[in-house]
């Protein structure tokens, strides 16, 4: 089965365009998504959060306090490399079952920091979700009710986009219309079909 890696910068989109590919049928696994269900309570995950970062990272319920903890983590790189240290091994190994699992020509597994992490999941495409930073901002403050302060530091802590588009196998712009983002995500749709059809031919 072929595997396309989507990633992209914070408020590029990539939800969207994850909806747009699965009302073709394409199976999504969403690495945010595994993310939450690894931290709800009860999990290990969670455990070995607090045991690295303290009780304060809880709310009185027991549940994640995700400000908190992304505060903490994009004030401290030492304690990014932490985090990630607990959640990447266990979000690469739940995908890797999610993906096994699958019966399909094609699946997309949506992973933002994709091109950051030091032991990627391995995929066959890198599908780059794109937008200039300014849009990103933007989307970011009506979305999540941040300042601009502190969406300008979480993009400052992710891959530059120049990088980024240089490490991308396909690109899909995200600065029109949702009718020009769903055409680029058909054109693509038809293109993997054919990659996988071909792939699967010569195998």
């Amino acid at each position: 089965m072929l595997k396309i890696g989507l990633t992209g910068g914070i408020g590029s989109g990539k939800s969207t365009v994850c909806g747009l590919f699965a009302e073709f049928g394409v199976p999504i696994v969403d690495a945010d998504l595994i993310a939450r269900q690894l931290v709800a309570p009860g999990q290990p995950a969670l455990s070995l959060i607090v045991k690295s970062f303290g009780s304060q990272m809880l709310n009185q319920d027991g549940s994640l306090n995700r400000a908190k903890l992304r505060n903490a983590v994009f004030t401290d790189a030492d304690k990014k490399r932490e985090l990630d240290g607990i959640m990447h091994p266990l979000v690469y190994a739940q995908i890797a079952a999610e993906v096994n699992a699958l019966t399909a020509e094609y699946c997309v597994i949506a992973v933002p920091l994709l091109l950051e992490s030091k032991n990627p999941y391995a995929v066959d495409r890198v599908l780059l979700i794109d937008c200039p930073v300014d849009v990103q901002i933007a989307r970011v403050i009506a979305r999540d009710k941040l300042t601009r302060q502190q969406v300008q530091a979480i993009i400052d802590s992710q891959m530059s986009r120049p990088e980024r588009l240089s490490k991308a196998h396909d690109v899909i712009e995200n600065v029109a219309g949702p009718e020009q983002l769903a055409e680029q995500v058909k054109r693509l749709h038809n293109s993997y079909i054919l990659l996988a059809t071909v792939r699967t031919q010569s195998a």
